[in-house]
């Protein structure tokens, strides 16, 4: 570098802009130290110092905010605009570096140090000219930014430093670099990093091109796809047809507003249709949304049906479907008289309990008809997962909501009569316990807001009237069991059956078995002889068999040609039964010593059981058999204890458990038996077997005994009279605690029967004994 002398000149430092040596441009100044140092420049020889400030945001630059080299420049022509600014135009002269700055009060001077350039050329200088000039022309194809006249310009400069600088001017690079390219003295080195930084240009100009032809093929393909489209739409809007997954996202969306939702659920389905839409059609991930969205539409969440708040119509559609039934219908007619006062009456849960085919669930039936309400209907016998009630989580394969959900889908709106049938039936294992899933839908304070794993969002039951059939409380937990209002359905008179028969189930064969009713006459007493010699049941099901076996044997003869009308009576009813299966009333036929007749409760209704006493010479050996439970035969020790310690009061040997063995036998002894009921019945069989008493025929007893001979109530007494009236007894003996059950018991019974009330088992043999014991 040669110096040819040091200078003193006013300092201009320009944000963003370069002057290289030899350049010409104009400049527009505003900054008040700018503006005196252009003044000063013009007061003395039109000389002025231009260099780069580092950062362009500093308004006041101090030394270390500017590059120390720059350019000399002469000032040809200022001009001063009307907004204050001077627009000047300079002409570059040499390089130049700061030897010191000097700090006047309104602009800052330099010492400058300029560069003279050397202008002759070696032929290293041609070879880097030429090859610069080369990749200059090849950019300037590639860019077509920079004019052909400017390359024309470029060409005819012959000295290399000032070829490197033009250049430099004119290419896109940073600021940075075309400092660097301006501190570079040595020209060699210069025209180098001309090479270097245009190769650079080049390959970020191909990598442009790639990208635009790139970015094109995806625009064209994007038009393409596009105007294929709205073809598509054109055609389909033609067709009345709506176009692929943005009619449907459409069409969902409609779905939702009309689902009448509470808002939290629709901000939840909204938020699902928009992930809906994000996911490619092709993804798993999609049909599962898909399936919840179309889940949370489906579900009824304010369409409900108008009830009928009809009493006296409501009580014809019961009593017309149903005979009997008092407790039923009186319960659901208070229900409809209530919810016409306050129309704001949470659905009541009811659970009607009794042995099978005594109508439990034709009864829910009648109970949604009399209420105009939808009915849905779901069994839970068998049912031992958890998930079954409250559904599955979203996360397994093939979830699905509970059958709870799904029965709300099913019937579509939000107060039907919803059936649990069998709920005695559930059991659990390690999938979990549904009878306690079924606590939230049972509960009336916590089914406002069922939760269900699949959908997730709180959905209200309230309004749901439930009613569940069990024929067994024993099995169903206590806690689900307290949530539930029980109604028991004990069985049927045999006048209820022979109503029951005529009224609905022959006329339902018949023309099940398209019969006409001039083909077939069915007498009463053929009836009656149906359920005492061909049925045993508390129901009317088996009735309803042999009834269908009676059209299905007089069809039959019909098509044949054989009758045109057949009569039934119990005379010619075993040609179509064939031979009684049962002998009518299970009680015996004279009175017989060591035999009592007791009266038990089972699932299945009430039976009757004959108990009968042997006693033998022996050393005492007390022998039960008959397949008897703990309890029963707990209660024959009691009875004998009992008899031991009142054995001189009761005539009896009071030595008779030393000498005689004593034999308990309850007859069908494969059919299990327990309960503590049967006490006085095998006290009394006891007794009269020791005594040589006999027990009178027509009496049948229930009652707990203790030791001490009181004797105490029991359960089940409506199905255990029902049995004893099936068997053909008179007189029922039972404790004077279940006299307020008395009333449960059917007129028709009551009046054919004669109970005695009794508390203690002195009382109890004097009316079933022959004779006097005490």
């Amino acid at each position: 570098m040669a110096n040819n002398d040091v200078k003193l000149v006013p300092l201009l430092p320009l944000r963003g802009l370069l002057v290289y040596p030899t350049m010409v441009l104009h400049l527009d100044v505003g900054r008040e130290k700018s503006v005196q140092a252009l003044e000063q420049a013009m007061m003395d020889d039109h000389t002025i110092f231009l260099t780069t400030q580092k950062e362009i945001s500093i308004d006041d630059p101090k030394e270390e905010d500017i590059y120390h080299i720059g350019t000399l420049t002469k000032i040809k022509q200022m001009l001063k605009l009307p907004n204050g600014t001077i627009r000047v135009l300079v002409e570059g002269l040499k390089r130049g570096t700061i030897q010191k700055f000097i700090h006047f009060d309104s602009y800052i001077s330099v010492e400058v140090a300029a560069h003279e350039e050397r202008t002759e050329k070696d032929v290293e200088d041609e070879a880097l000219m030429r090859t610069a000039l080369d990749y200059f022309e090849q950019y300037i194809k590639m860019s077509k930014k920079i004019t052909n006249e400017t390359y024309a310009t470029v060409t005819d400069i012959n000295e290399p430093g000032r070829l490197a600088d033009l250049i430099a001017s004119h290419l896109p690079i940073k600021l940075k670099d075309k400092q660097e390219i301006l501190e570079t003295f040595d020209i060699k080195e210069r025209l180098n990093k001309i090479i270097q930084m245009i190769q650079n240009e080049k390959e970020v100009l191909e990598l442009e091109r790639k990208i635009g032809q790139r970015v094109k093929r995806s625009m064209e393909r994007t038009q393409k796809e596009y105007y294929l489209r709205e073809q598509m739409k054109a055609i389909q809007k033609e067709l009345g047809e709506k176009e692929g997954k943005a009619g449907e996202i459409e069409d969902l969306t409609e779905k939702i507003e009309k689902a009448g939702m509470p808002d939290h659920v629709r901000k939840t389905a909204m938020k699902e249709l928009e992930r809906y839409e994000k996911i490619p059609a092709t993804s798993a991930e999609s049909a599962v949304i898909r399936n919840y969205i179309e889940w949370l539409i489906s579900l009824p969440w304010t369409t409900k049906t108008e009830d009928r708040l009809d009493i006296h119509l409501a009580e014809e559609i019961l009593n017309q479907e149903h005979y009997g039934l008092e407790k039923v219908k009186e319960r659901v007619l208070e229900y409809l008289a209530v919810q016409k006062l306050t129309n704001s009456l949470k659905g009541p849960i009811l659970c009607l309990a009794g042995p099978p085919g005594v109508g439990k669930t034709s009864l829910a039936r009648s109970v949604a008809k009399s209420l105009n309400r939808k009915f849905v209907r779901i069994s839970l016998g068998g049912v031992r997962d958890e998930s079954e009630i409250r559904g599955h989580r979203r996360t397994y394969v093939g979830a699905m909501p509970g059958r709870i959900i799904q029965g709300m889908k099913k019937v579509g709106t939000i107060n039907p009569v919803f059936l649990l049938d069998e709920i005695d039936k559930m059991s659990s294992d390690f999938r979990g316990d549904p009878s306690a899933a079924l606590l939230e839908v049972l509960d009336p304070e916590q089914n406002h807001h069922f939760s269900d794993h699949y959908i997730e969002e709180p959905y209200d039951l309230s309004k749901v009237m439930f009613i569940a059939t069990a024929n067994n409380l024993a099995t169903i937990p206590g806690p689900l069991r307290d949530r539930m209002e029980i109604i028991s359905i004990a069985g049927y008179t045999e006048v209820e059956k022979i109503h029951i028969a005529k009224g609905h189930l022959l006329p339902k064969q018949m023309n099940e078995h398209g019969l006409k009713k001039s083909q077939l006459q069915l007498r009463d007493d053929a009836i009656q002889s149906i359920i005492r010699y061909y049925t045993r049941e508390a129901g009317v099901r088996g009735l309803e068999r042999q009834l269908a076996a009676i059209c299905r044997k007089v069809a039959k003869l019909i098509v044949k040609g054989e009758r045109k009308r057949i009569i039934v009576t119990d005379k010619n009813i075993e040609d179509y039964l064939g031979k009684r299966i049962f002998r009518y009333g299970q009680a015996e036929l004279k009175d017989q010593v060591g035999v009592a007749t007791g009266l038990a409760y089972t699932p299945f209704g009430g039976d009757t059981l004959s108990i009968e006493v042997s006693i033998s010479s022996g050393n005492g050996k007390l022998l039960l058999t008959g397949k008897l439970g703990d309890v029963m035969k707990e209660s024959a020790q009691a009875a004998f204890s009992y008899i031991r310690s009142r054995a001189q009061d009761l005539n009896i040997d009071p030595d008779f458990y030393e000498k005689k063995d004593i034999h308990i036998h309850v007859p069908e002894g494969a059919v299990p038996k327990d309960g503590p009921s049967a006490g006085i019945t095998i006290a009394t069989a006891l007794i009269s077997a020791l005594t040589g008493k006999p027990v009178r025929k027509e009496v049948g007893m229930t009652g707990e005994i203790t030791l001490r001979g009181r004797v105490l109530p029991i359960g089940g007494l409506k199905e255990k009279t029902l049995s004893a009236h099936r068997a053909g007894l008179s007189k029922v003996i039972l404790p004077k605690d279940n006299e307020k059950d008395l009333d449960d018991i059917p007129e028709s019974v009551r009046n054919e029967l004669t109970f005695i009330l009794v508390s203690h088992l002195d009382e109890v043999l004097e009316h079933a004994l022959v004779g006097e014991v005490l």
